[in-house]
């Protein structure tokens, strides 16, 4: 009878330790809604993005990817962006898919253009670069170009 007691005051301790955890790293890594607006991009590769992929503007989080989606038709990958309510985005800004060096995680740039216009909750970022394919160009470096005759 001794046993049973202590083991189950151990296993609801481990039980609270486990849920403490996980709501300190729930509340402390920004996994929650950003509670901002939504805009969307739609670019040719978007290699390396995935669900909750930082969007920065001059290196600053200012948002994250909420979905990724494909458009049927025109075969572009349809990025949706979750921004913070605070930042505005002018409607001719710019975005692009860049990485935190060669080997660094992917995240989406963005360059606020120059207009007193700004993106409504909805909008489109309609200049877009997509993703680097790094390897084929190293490869591209090492091998030279194949496309050549010799």
């Amino acid at each position: 009878m001794q046993n049973n007691t202590v083991e189950t005051l151990i296993g609801a301790l481990v039980v609270t330790v486990a849920v403490a955890f996980l709501f300190f790293a729930y509340t402390t890594t920004g996994s929650g809604s950003v509670g901002g607006y939504d805009l969307q991009a739609r670019f040719s590769s978007a290699d390396g993005i995935v669900t909750g992929t930082d969007v920065r503007l001059h290196g600053i989080k200012i948002g994250t990817v909420s979905t990724l989606s494909l458009d049927p038709k025109s075969y572009a990958a349809i990025v949706h962006l979750n921004i913070h309510n605070d930042v505005p985005i002018p409607d001719d800004s710019s975005i692009k898919i860049t990485s935190s060096g060669i080997l660094g995680n992917s995240y989406l740039a963005i360059q606020p253009g120059g207009s007193d216009a700004m993106l409504k909750a909805g909008g489109q970022i309609t200049n877009t670069q997509g993703s680097v394919d790094f390897m084929s160009l190293i490869a591209r470096a090492i091998y030279g170009n194949s496309s050549g005759s010799k």
